[in-house]
């Protein structure tokens, strides 16, 4: 197998090591309880940190008690200070030990209100609640589709799919670049970062729920991998992969893919083509871009359709889908059509169906 250029993937292996989240619109991080007990430990930590500094200078203060300040003495007036409850039965009362509760344990009761009202509050809610829609988007997740690989060749397939109707909630974007799903969550995709190869990170985006699935890496070789990984997590889904070289298609056929686009070789021959016949290749790129001029689409026969043939329906009919058999429009069994079959059929942008029929 030929393995042309380096793919994204391997590319940005070292970008995750550290974590491969799942994100929503906003990066997913530890879990509230976690992110809760490190704000504990740090408010703990300074705590700790007062009571030191008011036992090293224990002979400022003045316990009204027994008037001395032992080590216990010490940590209690730090509790009762950093918690702004502040009893008034130990105060300092040499200048020295004024201008530390000055300078030090002023600034550290401020830092330890921080720590402990103002973050955990935000770990509570906002946290809870990236949590609480991570679940919820998991549990309601069906008949979505997977996109492998956010590059030149996943951006357009997902455009051509949203352009088909395809609402962006039930799309997934796995792609091993942190700031490439950064970009896929400014533009209202879900994310997931991750080696695709690897069947946990096609757990993380439920592919085993998904009703298709798009492979679209810049390495042959990663294609065939996450075809096969792909195929064995979701029998069913409907996988469609992209290759570079021709030869390798038949690999990627073989490993589960439905159906294999060849890069290279479609922008080849469009090139010849163009050179050939100018006013072809751009009813071909015409074609190929979706949304503007012709666009070609499948829909099923209508009721008044049945009976007829090919070239006696409204639009321009290029094959027709019968069954698993795909039949060319001058194929003497597509006719009659029948109310079953799907047609394939060239339209105007906006659905507007071409007259004629190919000769």
């Amino acid at each position: 197998m030929k393995l042309p250029g380096h793919d994204a993937m391997a590319r940005q292996a070292g970008e995750n090591l550290i974590t491969r989240p799942v994100k929503l619109p906003r990066r997913v991080v530890d879990r509230p309880l976690r992110q809760v007990a490190k704000r504990l430990l740090m408010a703990l930590a300074v705590l700790i940190l007062t009571t030191l500094i008011v036992w090293i200078d224990r002979d400022g203060y003045h316990d009204n008690a027994n008037g001395k300040v032992d080590f216990l003495d010490a940590a209690y007036y730090a509790t009762v200070t950093l918690s702004t409850t502040g009893y008034g039965d130990i105060v300092p009362y040499s200048d020295s030990a004024r201008l530390i509760n000055i300078l030090l344990v002023t600034p550290l009761r401020v830092l330890f209100l921080i720590i402990l009202v103002g973050t955990t509050l935000e770990v509570l809610t906002e946290r809870t609640r990236e949590e609480w829609r991570l679940n919820r988007w998991k549990a309601q997740l069906r008949e979505h589709t997977v996109i492998v690989g956010f590059g030149t060749k996943g951006r357009s397939a997902i455009q051509t799919l949203c352009a088909t109707g395809l609402k962006k909630d039930q799309v997934v974007i796995v792609d091993p670049s942190a700031k490439v799903i950064e970009t896929a969550n400014a533009e209202g995709f879900v994310g997931v970062i991750g080696d695709a190869t690897r069947s946990d990170v096609l757990l993380r985006a439920e592919l085993q729920k998904a009703r298709q699935v798009v492979i679209a890496t810049q390495r042959d070789d990663t294609a065939v991998l996450v075809t096969l990984t792909a195929r064995q997590l979701n029998r069913g889904a409907k996988i469609v992969a992209a290759v570079r070289e021709e030869e390798n298609a038949p690999l990627l056929r073989q490993s589960g893919a439905d159906a294999v686009i060849t890069s290279a070789s479609a922008a080849g021959r469009l090139l010849g083509l163009s050179v050939l016949s100018p006013s072809a290749g751009t009813v071909m790129e015409d074609l190929i871009q979706q949304g503007s001029g012709l666009d070609m689409v499948e829909r099923p026969v209508k009721k008044s359709e049945v009976g007829r043939g090919v070239r006696e329906t409204e639009d321009l009919v290029v094959s027709v889908l019968r069954g698993h058999r795909l039949l060319a429009y001058d194929d003497a069994k597509a006719s009659p059509l029948q109310l079953t079959d799907r047609l394939i059929t060239i339209v105007r942008a906006g659905g507007t169906a071409v007259e004629g029929q190919p000769e």
